[in-house]
């Protein structure tokens, strides 16, 4: 089964991800294909907690995958998308990563060149298509009497169905799954991931798991001379530690924090979110959420002062 992960709160969104399940149904079949919001159909599920049960929905699905492409696009990446993406990775599962934006990122001003602004995404994902180009300019021929906003936005929908096709080409090709069986975890040790967001650091969160005892395991990819390897090493770490502690604090949960919050998901580590402020989404017939609902079920424990991080690690 193919799964097909993408940012589901805007219209255009949801129409750009049905267009892809379309294009990899004509080659593999309907029933291969898995495309959230509409095969959960959530907008008509009712139940007690309908965030919960739609995560676990997702989670079967994701538990059972052969392949996953997801949609993310620009520099602030959805955290529900990263949190599959690391699920994923940690099952062993490959996925393609599919994006049009025109831009690149590096985290210092002649640093490498990255995909995306956390390498994080970029190490967990088996492959990633970029077509960062407009199609081909429309000539004054074609154009006739259509306006110029008309010739832009064929020029857009030539790039994103380039895109489309072609992502739908690299699934086709991918290696089976390589699962595997999560590490156990390294005693005494807790993965602590800031968010860039935050006011304060990190070095609150830290001093609270010190003070019970837990040696504390860091991301290197932010400093190291090549962030790619350091992310991988950064996952692997996260998911081999005794607890994992993310930071979620900012609009959406950073998308590096989502993405190991979905990694230690699958494979069994216990995680809180720190979140000492936060707002709240709604939607009709769902209980506010106060984060992505991926997120917000895939931890253990929500935690607003260091006081309640070392009550958690003292449980």
């Amino acid at each position: 089964m193919y799964y097909i992960a993408h940012r589901l709160f805007a219209a255009h969104d949801r129409a750009l991800a049905a267009d892809l399940a379309k294009r990899l149904a004509d080659k593999v079949g309907p029933n291969r294909v898995f495309l959230p919001f509409c095969d959960t159909d959530e907008e008509q599920l009712v139940a007690d907690v309908k965030g919960r049960r739609l995560f676990e929905l997702d989670r079967e699905r994701l538990r059972r995958i052969d392949a996953m492409v997801a949609i993310l696009h620009g520099p602030s990446l959805d955290d529900g998308v990263c949190m599959e993406i690391g699920y994923a990775w940690a099952c062993g599962v490959p996925v393609v990563v599919l994006t049009t934006d025109f831009q690149t990122y590096s985290l210092t001003a002649d640093g490498p060149r990255l995909e995306f602004p956390d390498p994080l995404i970029e190490a967990a994902a088996t492959r990633v298509i970029r077509l960062p180009r407009l199609g081909p300019p429309t000539t004054a021929s074609e154009l006739g009497t259509a306006s110029r906003f008309t010739a832009f936005r064929e020029r857009n929908l030539v790039q994103a169905a380039s895109a489309l096709d072609t992502a739908v080409e690299a699934l086709l090709e991918l290696p089976a799954p390589a699962r595997h069986e999560p590490r156990p975890p390294a005693g005494g040790t807790v993965y602590v991931e800031p968010s860039p967001y935050g006011r304060r650091g990190v070095d609150h969160l830290v001093q609270a798991c010190v003070s019970v005892g837990y040696r504390i395991v860091g991301p290197q990819r932010f400093t190291a001379p090549d962030p790619l390897s350091a992310a991988l090493a950064d996952l692997t770490a996260a998911v081999g530690t005794r607890r994992l502690l993310v930071d979620v604090s900012g609009p959406e949960t950073p998308p590096g924090g989502a993405l190991l919050i979905g990694a230690a998901c699958a494979s069994g580590t216990p995680t809180a979110a720190y979140a000492c402020r936060t707002g709240f989404t709604h939607a009709v017939g769902r209980e506010p959420n106060w984060r992505n609902l991926m997120i917000q079920y895939a931890v253990q424990a929500r935690l607003d002062t260091p006081e309640a991080v070392t009550a958690w690690l003292s449980a």
